[in-house]
């Protein structure tokens, strides 16, 4: 509408939309020459250099440079065009969403490979990437754009610095508006007639107030965690799936999921994840072994496909179909103030959900996913298209949720902030328990080395440099048999946790009564004394039930 752009002469220049668009041909080789308009067959010397530098990228992204374009995933096609740009070698990269439908191994290789790159703008949500890669960082927020030095670290920083300052001059600004407006109405007419400028000020003042209003709004997440789950939510013993080509998923796992627990499964994309969560949900059969699953389950399962939206439904009929309210935590909601919480209009809320973003439709998501209880949440790539505030919320959210959660993410921030456990696949079938998020499995050797697994497409897969079954026996070597009291322990921790979290939900619940304060200031000190005390003995109690747990995990 306004302005000017300014281009320097010569400039390449290369864009990688987020869902990047390859022309058909006979192979992906093939159809990224097309999409970068260069000849298979070049009589420049440096032009063969190029198409040599290509394959050799699409190697490197862990791609078949003459497979059939095909059934090609998004994440596959993602990584092709992120090939093609690197080995173009453009002056100015931009890439939009880098890392969605990308793996953890392959956001590596993307990482590794952004050194390379002399100047590039990159428009992501992706925490993690930003702090490893960007040296400045350009916010856009509410029309204005505010640039940061750093990475995203010092972005934090600066902006907080920044919040401060601005609520300090806020306030000042109310307390001159507020004289201002008690001026203007104690002003006779004749005042106001000779005070024109000062009247018009007024106006400005009133203008800018209203602009402050005016914020773009946040989203709002309640999560009721409905019933109690039983301790145990969920438990895989000896856990074996084969796909009918052979393939083996899961071998012989032997794993608890435990009321409380938040645990992220780690691994490339393929490995078997969505298939664990399939056999946990007895969406599929096992191959071998069993999936018992705790009592009073109420469960809210968060769908990466999307494939529970109804394209021909408005958004309000997706979260109440045939009623305009809805039941939160016990409360009755109109389904429009509801959404509204969710950062949709009463207009939008009345949109067929085929007309919706991907943002948006996530968005829709969570809103559909949190309008009614759940003691288990399964959330398969939930940050996908969320804003940073929307994310950092969602975080604080699930954080002081009280039910259980089974979550994949390739959002390593994400993982940090939420993951009590992760449950990584180590290869051929084999998963193993770390305790934390994404740092911590790296802190304890994690890692994430790259090579192309014959016979799967291609993908980049992540595996442990030990064969599995050297793992074995070295997990064999370490454990023994618990001795006759270490059973016994082990067998009366669950009891134990179970009295005592009675015990705590009980004080809880008195504390929170409105005759509470009148029992005196030395009773509550009491009651505080052993709510912290209960607190500190379950998580000694977890923790035994851990270290007991991995001495013999049968």
């Amino acid at each position: 509408d306004g302005g000017l752009i300014q281009r320097e002469d010569g400039v390449a220049c290369v864009v990688v939309e987020q869902e990047p668009h390859l022309i058909e041909a006979e192979s992906l080789y093939l159809s990224l020459l097309a999409r970068a308009d260069l000849s298979p067959a070049p009589e420049e010397p440096e032009a063969w250099q190029r198409l040599a530098d290509i394959r050799a990228w699409l190697d490197r992204f862990g791609l078949d440079a003459d497979r059939p374009l095909q059934g090609l995933s998004g994440g596959e096609r993602k990584r092709a065009a992120l090939a093609l740009a690197f080995a173009l070698k453009p002056d100015l990269l931009l890439l939009d969403e880098p890392t969605n439908h990308l793996d953890l191994a392959a956001i590596r290789v993307l990482e590794e490979s952004m050194e390379r790159v002399s100047t590039s703008i990159v428009i992501t949500h992706d925490r993690h990437f930003l702090d490893r890669v960007v040296n400045r960082i350009v916010e856009l927020e509410r029309g204005i754009l505010r640039s940061y030095p750093g990475r995203f670290a010092d972005y934090l920083r600066l902006r907080a610095d920044q919040w401060a300052a601005e609520d300090q001059a806020q306030r000042r600004f109310d307390r001159f508006w507020a004289e201002e407006e008690a001026w203007i109405r104690q002003g006779v007419e004749a005042r106001r007639k000779r005070n024109q400028g000062r009247v018009k000020r007024l106006e400005a003042l009133r203008d800018a107030r209203e602009a402050r209003r005016q914020r773009v709004g946040q989203v709002q997440m309640r999560l009721d965690s409905g019933e109690r789950s039983g301790t145990q939510v969920l438990e895989c013993t000896g856990l074996s799936y084969q796909t009918p080509s052979g393939r083996i998923l899961v071998r012989s796992l032997d794993w608890v999921l435990m009321r409380g627990d938040r645990v992220a499964l780690i691994g490339p994309n393929g490995i078997g994840k969505s298939t664990l969560i399939r056999l946990a949900l007895g969406q599929i059969k096992p191959s071998a072994g069993q999936v018992r699953q705790g009592t009073q389950w109420q469960l809210a399962y968060f769908d990466q496909m999307r494939e529970q939206l109804d394209e021909e439904r408005t958004v309000a009929q997706t979260i109440s179909p045939g009623s305009d309210w809805i039941e939160l935590a016990g409360k009755r909601m109109h389904v429009m103030s509801y959404l509204g919480d969710f950062l949709f209009s009463p207009r939008r809320a009345q949109s067929p959900v085929k007309t919706l973003s991907g943002g948006e439709r996530n968005r829709l998501l969570l809103a559909r996913l949190f309008a009614r209880p759940a003691n288990l949440l399964i959330l398969d790539e939930p940050t996908n298209d969320l804003d940073l505030e929307t994310l950092e919320l969602l975080e604080s959210s699930l954080q002081q949720y009280e039910g259980s959660v089974l979550l994949v993410s390739h959002d390593r921030a994400f993982m940090d902030a939420v993951a009590t456990q992760t449950l990584v696949a180590l290869g051929d079938g084999a998963w193993r328990e770390y305790p934390g998020g994404y740092s911590d499995w790296i802190d304890q050797g994690g890692q994430w080395p790259i090579e192309k697994r014959a016979g799967d497409e291609g993908a980049l897969a992540t595996t442990i440099a030990t064969p599995l079954a050297d793992n074995d026996e070295q997990a064999t070597k370490l454990r023994r048999k618990l001795s006759y009291k270490e059973q016994r322990e082990l067998e009366a921790i669950p009891n134990r946790i179970d009295s005592l979290e009675s015990d705590q939900a009980k004080l809880q619940a008195s504390m929170a009564s409105a005759d509470y304060y009148r029992q005196g200031s030395a009773q509550m000190r009491l009651d505080h004394a052993r709510l912290e005390q209960i607190e500190h003995e379950l998580i000694s109690l977890l923790e035994r039930w851990e270290t007991l747990q991995a001495i013999d995990p049968r």
